[in-house]
C-alpha cells in the first residue's frame, strides 16, 4: 500500500509474547501456500513471473502497504489488562462497507465474463483492497464509489521507497516530479495508463474509483492467463502486485479470512487497519553501545617535604584507532551490464482479425561483448491507437525477466478489428538505449466460397416484393467465415458487373431505391441475410452479385414475371 492516511489509529501496546503467538497462529492456520522455515521465517512457493508493469516492476511501485493480520477466530474479545484494548473481534473485522463489498462482487462478475479461466474470487480483491487501503478508508467514498479526497501514498523518489519520476504530469497524483500510488488499490499511474478500467460505465478511468479499481486490479491479477485456481499461479499474481513475500502472506491471510465469511457495513464504518509496513513507532530502538573510554592521564601531585619536585607520571599509551578498511566497490547490476538488445529469431507476424497471433515477439539482452544478460526486465510495448490488438489478457504493455539464456518473450499478441500494420516495441527497462521495432500486420477476415441457405427459386410480380429474402453462408477452408466484409449489387448481367438501372432493388432506410449495399458483415455463424427485395415494373431474369474480402462470390438469380391466371 502506498498511502499516507493521515493519522492512524493505535493499537495499545501487546506483550511480544502475545502478539508472536498471535502471528504465527494466523499464519499457520490461515495463509494457504505458505509455510514456515527452520528458523520460524515465513517462506512460499510462489514462481516468479513476468509482469505487464511500468518502470517499478509491481502495480503499486513496492511501497508501503497495511501489515495488520486478520483477528484469530475468537467469539469474544480477548482478556486485557491495563490500558490495552481488546482484539477486535472477527464480526467486527469481516465486515466489509456496502459500495466497497459491491464493487468487488462486479469485478469477480466481469471477470468471469471476459476471462472465465482466471477463476478470481472477489473475496481476493477484499484482501488486496484491505492491506493496501484499509477497504478505502473503512468505506469513505460517495454513492458513486469515488473516495471524498484522493488516497495517496509515499513519493516515490528513492527515499525508502522506489524511485519513480513523474509519468502522469501530475494528473492522477498531483505531483509532477515524482510518481506516487494512488486510489483504493494503489496504483501508479504508469500502470494506470494502461491497466484503468471503467468499472461503472460512466466513460472515464478513475483510480480513485473503487469500481475502476476493482475492476483494473482483477485484468491486473488475470493478465498472462494466470488461474487463482491454482497457488502458483496466484502467488505470482500477488507478487507481481507487491513484491515482497510478507506482502503476499498478509494477502493470503485476508483472503481466507474472508473466504469464511463476511458481510456488508455501511459506508464509512470499515475498520481502519492501525500498522503498515514502514511503521517502526512501535519497535524498541536498538541501543547504541558506549563508546570504549580512554584512560586519562592523571598528573602526579607533589608530596609535601619534596621540595616541589615531581616525577614525571608515566604516560597512558593510546590505543591505536583500527584502520577503516576501503568500500569494495559495488558490481553493476544485470541492467547495467546489457549494451544492446538482439532479435532472438522473431518469425513473420501475421494474423487474421480476431485472432492470436501463431508467432512471438522474443528479443535477446547482451552486454558489448555480445554475451547474454539475465534477470533484466525487457517492456514490449504496442505502439500508437491505429490497432485494437492487444497481449493476451487485454494489456497493450508487458514486461518480462530474461532467461538464463537472456531471452524474453512477449506475451501472444492477439488481432483486433482494425486491419494493417502496428508496431511493436521492445526496450530494456532502467537503461536508456535504442530499442527494437518490429512490424506486425492484421489481414481482413476472408471467405473463399458462398453458398444459400436454401435453394427456393426467388421470383416475383412486377411493382412487388420477394417473398425470400436472400440468405447466403461463408466459410474459409471449410470452416465458418464469420464477421467477414461483403457487398451485395444488383448487376447487368453476368459479363457486365456493373450497376443495372432497372429491375429488382432494395430499399434505403428513407425508402429510396438502392441497387448496391455495401458495409455487410457475416454473423457469428458466418450467415449473410440481405434485406427485402422489391421489383419495378421491368420483367425478366436478373442477377445479384455477393461479393465477400477473400475472393468468395456468388451470383443469385432473380426473375419478375407476370402473375400465371
Amino acid at each position: 500500500m502506498a498511502a499516507h492516511f493521515g493519522r492512524r489509529l493505535r493499537k495499545g501496546a501487546a506483550t511480544t509474547a502475545v502478539a508472536a503467538a498471535a502471528v504465527a497462529a494466523l499464519a499457520a492456520s490461515q495463509a494457504p501456500g505458505v509455510s514456515t522455515d527452520d528458523a520460524g521465517r515465513q517462506t512460499t512457493g510462489a514462481d516468479a513471473a513476468p509482469d505487464a508493469t511500468g518502470g517499478d516492476g509491481t502495480a503499486t511501485g513496492n511501497s508501503r502497504y497495511y501489515t495488520d493480520l486478520p483477528p484469530l477466530d475468537s467469539p469474544n474479545p480477548s482478556p486485557t489488562t491495563g490500558t490495552t484494548p481488546p482484539v477486535v473481534t472477527g464480526d467486527a473485522e469481516a465486515g466489509i462497507p456496502a459500495t466497497v463489498l459491491d464493487a468487488y462482487k462486479k469485478a469477480e462478475a466481469s471477470l468471469r465474463d471476459s476471462k472465465p479461466g482466471c477463476n478470481l474470487p472477489w473475496q481476493l480483491l477484499a484482501a488486496i483492497g484491505k492491506v493496501e487501503s484499509g477497504q478505502a478508508r473503512g468505506g469513505r467514498v460517495d454513492a458513486g464509489g469515488t473516495t471524498y479526497s484522493p488516497i495517496l501514498g509515499p513519493v516515490l523518489n528513492g527515499n525508502g521507497f522506489a524511485n519513480i519520476s513523474d509519468t502522469d504530469h501530475g494528473l492522477y497524483d498531483g505531483d509532477s516530479t515524482h510518481d506516487r500510488a494512488v486510489g483504493p488499490m494503489q496504483f501508479i499511474p504508469s500502470t494506470w495508463a494502461w491497466a484503468g478500467r471503467d468499472g461503472n460505465g460512466d466513460g472515464k478511468k478513475d483510480p480513485n474509483n473503487v469500481y475502476d479499481a476493482a475492476l483494473a486490479a482483477g485484468h491486473y491479477l488475470c493478465r498472462f492467463d494466470h488461474d487463482m485456481s491454482v497457488q502458483a499461479q496466484m502467488n505470482a499474481s500477488i507478487l507481481s502486485y507487491n513484491n515482497s513475500t510478507a506482502y503476499l502472506n498478509t494477502v493470503l491471510s485476508w483472503l481466507e479470512y474472508y473466504r469464511k465469511g463476511t458481510h456488508e457495513v455501511p459506508d464509512g464504518t470499515g475498520a481502519l487497519p492501525s500498522h503498515n509496513s514502514d511503521d517502526t513507532s512501535g519497535a524498541s530502538p536498538t541501543p547504541t553501545p558506549p563508546a570504549p573510554s580512554r584512560p586519562s592521564p592523571k598528573p602526579s601531585t607533589p608530596k609535601p617535604g619534596d621540595g616541589g619536585s615531581t616525577s614525571p607520571s608515566p604516560k597512558p599509551s593510546t590505543p591505536s584507532t583500527p584502520s577503516t578498511p576501503s568500500p569494495s566497490p559495488t558490481p553493476p547490476t544485470p541492467t547495467e551490464t546489457v549494451d544492446h538488445l538482439e532479435d532472438a529469431d522473431t518469425a513473420k507476424l501475421t494474423a487474421t482479425a480476431g485472432d492470436t497471433f501463431a508467432q512471438k515477439i522474443a528479443v535477446r539482452t547482451e552486454t558489448k561483448a555480445s554475451k547474454a544478460v539475465a534477470k533484466v526486465r525487457v517492456r514490449f510495448t504496442i505502439v500508437g491507437d491505429a490497432t485494437d490488438a492487444t497481449f493476451t489478457g487485454g494489456e497493450t504493455v508487458a514486461t518480462v525477466v530474461t532467461d538464463s539464456a537472456g531471452k524474453a518473450t512477449a506475451p501472444a499478441l492477439v488481432a483486433g478489428e482494425k486491419t494493417g500494420d502496428f508496431t511493436v516495441r521492445a526496450t530494456v527497462v532502467g537503461r536508456v538505449m535504442a530499442g527494437l521495432d518490429y512490424t506486425a500486420t492484421v489481414t481482413p477476415r476472408q471467405a473463399d466460397t458462398l453458398t444459400r441457405t436454401s435453394d427456393t427459386a426467388l421470383t416475383c410480380v412486377p411493382g412487388g416484393e420477394f417473398a425470400d429474402q436472400v440468405e447466403v453462408k461463408a466459410t474459409y477452408k471449410g470452416a465458418v467465415a464469420d464477421k467477414v466484409a461483403a457487398t451485395a449489387t444488383l448487376i447487368k448481367s453476368a459479363d457486365d458487373a456493373t450497376e443495372n438501372d432497372k429491375g429488382p432493388y432494395f430499399k434505403d432506410a428513407d425508402g429510396k431505391t438502392v441497387r448496391t449495399l455495401t458495409d455487410l458483415t457475416t454473423d457469428a455463424d458466418g450467415v449473410l441475410k440481405l434485406p427485402k427485395l422489391y421489383a419495378d415494373d421491368t420483367t425478366g431474369t436478373f442477377l445479384l452479385r455477393i461479393n465477400t474480402t477473400g475472393g468468395a462470390t456468388l451470383t443469385v438469380e432473380l426473375k419478375v414475371a407476370a402473375a400465371t391466371s
